[in-house]
């Protein structure tokens, strides 16, 4: 591989990936959206583009122009700037929301992605820069689990993965076998809020994936962003799906639960 796409939404993991790009010498043509990307990825790529997130036909027309073949999407594009009026939508982006079975964010990146296949790019597996990233099974922490702990774990999976199933979110919050709350458009960090002001310390906090999941845009992710969250929520353990979790900043993430005292489990 010599060129490479990159989709680039919020958060790191886009940079993590143009890093790990550059040091296979891969180069990276990036469109990056102005409502959300990191300016921290101009330095670390060959060629990057600015759009706005409703400007869908430019984002098809770079990589025609720069006779792309091959991308990942990397970074979160928050679901709620659909219902943004501030957010101007080209023709291509209506014509794609509206034949969209829905307006669930899954659904209208999947169709991003067919049609981008049509078009002779292959959307790769966003994580397969990222392999060593991805969250083992076991304890990753220092910090012990018991019986009781793992019983919250088990329920909060079950739920979690019914939850996913419905493409709602895939991440819940239990306590004592009551789930406290549950992630629909607002993410994880602020499900994990909301569940500490109803339950408050205590909480145990699992994400799955979609048990038809997509790897080319639809990977659950938590970095250090997270981790303050977890931390201010006093949250005593956090339970994601082994191999398909990346945590962002691996080492660091770890080491900075150990340090405050939160068991890290792949499940």
């Amino acid at each position: 591989m010599k060129r490479l796409g990159l989709i680039a939404g919020n958060g790191k993991f886009p940079i993590l990936v143009a890093e790990s790009a550059r040091d296979k010498d891969i180069d990276i043509i990036a469109i990056a959206f102005k409502e959300e990307t990191s300016r921290k990825l101009e330095d670390l790529v060959d060629r990057i583009y600015w759009i706005g997130i409703g400007e869908l036909s430019k984002l098809f027309k770079i990589f025609e122009s720069e006779n792309i073949n091959q991308a990942v999407m990397a970074g979160q594009i928050k679901p709620l700037h659909l219902f943004n009026p501030w957010i101007r939508k080209d023709a291509t982006m209506r014509t794609f929301l509206n034949k969209t079975r829905d307006r669930r964010g899954d659904s209208l990146l999947k169709s991003i992605a067919d049609e981008l296949d049509r078009r002779g790019v292959k959307l790769l597996d966003s994580s397969f820069l990222l392999t060593s990233s991805l969250a083992q099974k076991g304890i990753l922490t220092k910090s012990s689990i018991d019986k009781k702990d793992w019983q919250d774990i088990e329920f909060g999976r079950n739920i979690a993965k019914k939850l996913a199933s419905l493409s709602i979110g895939q991440t819940v919050i239990v306590k004592d076998k009551a789930v406290v709350a549950v992630e629909a458009i607002e993410g994880t960090d602020a499900t994990i809020r909301r569940g500490f002001r109803l339950a408050k310390e205590g909480c145990i906090v699992v994400k799955v994936s979609r048990q038809k999941h997509d790897m080319r845009f639809d990977i659950p992710v938590v970095g250090l962003k997270t981790l303050k969250v977890l931390k201010k929520c006093r949250v005593k353990a956090l339970a994601i799906e082994a191999q398909k979790t990346l945590l962002i900043d691996k080492n660091k993430f770890l080491k900075g639960a150990n340090k405050l005292g939160i068991s890290v489990v792949g499940i």
